[in-house]
């Protein structure tokens, strides 16, 4: 019996909550999904019951992308969005794509780049702040809303469709007890549970592998973004300026690159990714974050400057090739829990906006037709013949060639994108996933990162801080260990303890006890829920699971 079903036993059973379409997440994919369902009800004079549940504090607490916004599904969901005050505030005025050695910047010719740098027509934003712009506009329409509820398990009737989604429960202790604070979870039920919980999913991982939704695709890869939001000097300040960089700090074997996009009220938005298949176990995508900003072409929009924030969370890469079968009886999974960003144009908003408006539209319709608990097959038949599968398949070869290396890779994706115009006659495919790709820590020697210098470069620690991440300090450890012997015995012997370098905040670090053992100490207060663990771990021993509501990160402006 787990844990749940005995404080069930013991403070009887949930109470539960019906509605037509529970919807889990409150990204754009989510709210997206949400606002359709409730526009279409208004357009047919139905009713509709929609929740939304966001285990963030509230809407847009959890947000972090680079981020640069394609409308096109923004147009079609609110066609006025511009008077109705949706926060695309600055245009692109200028793209810039630089190849970076150590010291010298080369930038490539305008006429040179692939039409997916090209970013005419779109917008420097802030994810978080659309985010809770939708979240205002699904209000308005009736769309109820729980910040702090993170769902925790699904349910599932006796033929094993999905019933539904039950919250966590609050105010236990670390050791599973209730404490005078213990409130159980709720359960909600739906005709139709749609999944949106962004990149790595919780309970997308757990539906994909009961139901089998990966058996007929590639991998799924992913990489890490890490992110700061600074103010910088008005004077080096353009306004729509989109800079995309490749090359150092990172070797040419190693997929990765840096975002640098001018927003309004001289803020820049600075990131780093870099792909989750890197093989040396010494790598730390925070280290080589902070280093590349010393570059010389690079650091000069930061000096004199201000950091404000801080973040990071994994991203899903693997494209159309990594899908996996969108729907199962009782729900779908849409944006990016089930992959839908397009790496080859960095951008993941606007396609996971127009899957959550397409499966709004085929639970909408099945509704009407008295369905209920089955498969919205429209879903995935309107995706095939729409706009983002064109895109996707456009950009389908455009992670596989950049994994063979930075310059072959170039040019490969030179000749897929401008020659061929994403339309070879071959796709490439993801043999690996990410944590089979590490190699043991003998192949390599450390990394000498230089120490921060707290003023354009930082630790951990203070990273987190300007995170706003909280955890209540006794809840359970939201980072979990199939085997607690795999960290010292597995991970720290041959790999080195990777989890130390590879966790962008801090929660892993290998300490000694008295007898002078190793021991793995988790500090999961620190987490920003970004993924990277339970995704890069060699053994896959770590599985994040979902925390307590409101806690982790608050990110304004992200």
């Amino acid at each position: 019996m787990t844990q749940t079903q005995n404080l069930i036993e013991q403070y009887g059973p949930r109470e539960a909550m019906e509605y037509d379409v529970v919807i889990v997440g409150g990204g754009p994919a989510g709210l997206s999904a949400a606002i359709r369902l409730k526009q279409l009800a208004a357009e047919k004079g139905n009713e509709v019951s929609v929740c939304v549940l966001e285990k963030g504090s509230e809407v847009g607490a959890h947000i972090l992308s680079g981020a640069v916004m394609d409308p096109i599904a923004m147009n079609e969901l609110f066609p006025n969005w511009k008077e109705l005050g949706a926060p695309l505030n600055t245009p692109v005025t200028e793209d810039q794509f630089l190849f970076l050695t150590e010291k010298k910047a080369t930038r490539t010719p305008g006429w040179m780049l692939p039409a997916c740098f090209q970013n005419h027509g779109n917008y420097v934003i802030s994810l978080a702040n659309v985010v809770r712009w939708l979240g205002q506009q699904a209000e308005a329409l009736g769309v109820e809303i729980f910040p702090g509820f993170p769902a925790a398990e699904v349910l599932y009737n006796e033929d094993g469709s999905v019933k539904g989604v039950a919250t966590g429960n609050m105010g236990v202790d670390r050791h599973g007890n209730p404490t005078d604070a213990f409130q159980l979870g709720m359960e909600l039920h739906a005709k139709y549970t749609f999944f949106a919980e962004g990149a790595r999913g919780h309970l997308g991982r757990q539906l994909m592998s009961k139901y089998h939704l990966n058996k007929d695709a590639d991998p799924q890869t992913y990489a890490i973004g890490i992110k700061e939001l600074w103010e910088i000097d008005p004077k080096m300040h353009k306004p729509g300026l989109v800079i995309h960089t490749a090359g150092w700090p990172l070797d040419a074997d190693t997929y990765g690159g840096s975002f640098l996009y001018h927003l309004e009220n001289n803020q820049v938005a600075v990131g780093y990714v870099v792909g989750l298949a890197y093989q040396n176990p010494y790598l730390s995508p925070y280290e080589e974050f902070q280093r590349y900003k010393t570059h010389p072409e690079i650091r000069k929009y930061f000096e004199g400057g201000k950091r404000i924030s801080y973040g990071a969370r994994a991203l899903v890469a693997g494209g159309l090739q990594s899908l996996p079968k969108l729907t199962f009886p009782g729900g779908v999974l849409i944006g990016c829990d089930a992959g839908f960003l397009n790496a080859s144009r960095i951008k993941g908003s606007h396609s996971a906006m127009k899957t959550g408006m397409m499966a709004a539209e085929a639970a909408f319709e099945a509704l009407g037709n008295g369905r209920a608990q089955d498969e919205l097959t429209a879903f995935p038949e309107a995706f095939n013949k729409s706009w983002l599968y064109e895109e996707l398949y456009k950009g389908r070869n455009f992670k596989p060639f950049m994994s063979q290396g930075l310059y072959k890779g170039t040019l490969m994706v030179g000749i897929d994108q401008v020659l061929f115009r994403g339309k070879a006659p071959w796709t490439l495919k993801h043999k690996h996933a990410d944590h089979e790709c590490l190699r043991p820590a003998s192949d390599f020697k450390p990394i000498d990162y230089p120490k921060p210098d707290g003023k354009l470069t930082f630790d951990r620690l203070s990273s987190v801080f300007i995170s706003n991440t909280n955890h209540a300090e006794e809840q359970p450890v939201h980072l979990t260990l199939k085997d607690p012997s795999v960290p010292v015995n597995i991970n720290l012997a041959r790999y080195a303890g990777p989890e130390q370098r590879y966790c962008p905040a801090g929660v892993y670090e290998f300490v000694k006890n008295d007898a002078g053992d190793e021991r793995l100490q988790i500090n999961a207060q620190n987490c920003v829920h970004c993924k990277t663990c339970d995704i890069k771990d060699p053994t896959q021993n770590i599985v994040w699971v979902t925390p307590e509501g409101g806690g982790g990160p608050n990110y304004p402006n992200m």
